[in-house]
């Protein structure tokens, strides 16, 4: 599955969008331990730390958004990451 970073998840993660492959019945929950797992550098100056950032972000699995965790993705799912915004 296609997972893809934006604002501040972007900076903290270091890149745009990346792909994972978890196993079949796979949930949320389970791809945000495998995106929690990955090592990263440390993200810019006045940029969160990316663990905190992913723990505060909302998820759109593609395009509408899900809160509970126990979904149950599939391998062509697409998942954005939306960090906290602040405006208006």
């Amino acid at each position: 599955m296609l997972v893809r970073y934006f604002a501040a998840a972007r900076a903290a993660a270091g890149f745009e969008e990346e792909k994972f492959q978890l196993p079949e019945g796979a949930t949320v929950a389970d791809l945000l331990a495998a995106i929690a797992a990955v090592e990263r550098a440390e993200p810019p100056a006045g940029t969160p730390p990316f663990p905190r950032l992913l723990s505060r972000s909302s998820f759109l699995l593609n395009e509408v958004a899900v809160r509970d965790q126990a979904t149950v993705l599939g391998p062509d799912d697409v998942v954005d990451v939306l960090p906290p915004f602040a405006g208006g």
